[in-house]
């Protein structure tokens, strides 16, 4: 018997990957609406953000849908969708942002410190870069990704400067884009505009806390629109079935011991 390579599993696959049995073995029926996401996180003994990142990954391989304002279902057509497993889609959106405020804020008050002039007119081209995109009502990321690499590399540490490019890059697959497109919001642009214009103040002004504080400030209100953005859409216990029915839709509770992450 051939030895089959070990591969480390993410804890949202593996939550995914059990959610995908109970759809096929009828836990969860065909049509069904998932039971409240506080209670499957209960269940699963997980927290909501991973929870939150297993449905996104199984809205993408096509076993649940999201109706906003109505809550989950499971797909009707589900049958051709991946039979074996979730795919991995790289880390989760809630855990880059985590990981990025963790990582950004003190990135932020090393290049208050060590930043060149050089570097703060690099960024100050990103701000303006920003305002510009506004402008043209273009919801590309491009200037937000050139001032966070920009700023990394004003700490004069290409190591540094290496991770924040690696937690962009990782960020940007399919599961960022399926969130982005629920928190696409006019108005969030110049807010964050203000938000990286007060990163750049802290770093002109060579203030290592205000310039801290101002990227806590910056990804805490990312994390902020993706949570509201997430619950918005996935909201909707009680409300009529997205079918048009006057009868509610049918919620299924499995039994709780059913609902345990395998390792």
């Amino acid at each position: 018997m051939p030895i089959i390579r070990v591969e480390p599993s993410r804890l949202y696959r593996r939550i995914a990957d059990q959610i995908r049995e109970l759809i096929l073995a009828g836990e969860f029926p065909a049509g069904s609406r998932l039971p409240p996401e506080r209670d499957l996180a209960q269940q699963f003994g997980v927290s909501r953000p991973s929870l939150r990142e297993a449905l996104i990954a199984l809205e993408i391989s096509g076993f649940v849908t999201v109706m906003t304002g109505s809550g989950i279902y499971v797909r009707t057509d589900f049958a051709g969708a991946e039979p074996s497993s979730v795919p991995d889609g790289g880390p989760g959106p809630f855990e880059l942002i985590r990981a990025r405020h963790l990582v950004e804020s003190e990135v932020a008050a090393v290049a208050a410190r060590e930043a060149t002039p050089a570097d703060i007119e690099g960024l100050e081209d990103a701000v303006a870069q920003m305002r510009e995109e506004d402008l043209r009502h273009e919801s590309r990321e491009d200037a937000d990704r050139l001032f966070h690499i920009r700023l990394a590399g004003a700490t004069q540490n290409s190591a540094l400067s290496l991770v924040v490019q690696g937690l962009w890059d990782q960020g940007r697959g399919r599961m960022w884009e399926k969130m982005q497109l629920r928190m696409h919001n006019a108005g969030l642009r110049p807010r964050w505009i203000a938000e990286h214009t007060a990163v750049l103040d802290a770093v002109r002004a060579k203030d290592p806390k205000a310039a801290r504080r101002a990227m806590q400030a910056h990804l805490g209100a990312v994390e902020e629109e993706l949570n509201d953005a997430w619950n918005a859409a996935a909201k909707g216990d009680g409300l009529p079935s997205p079918k048009g029915e006057g009868a509610a839709p049918k919620d299924i509770s499995p039994p709780e011991k059913t609902l345990k992450v395998k390792s």
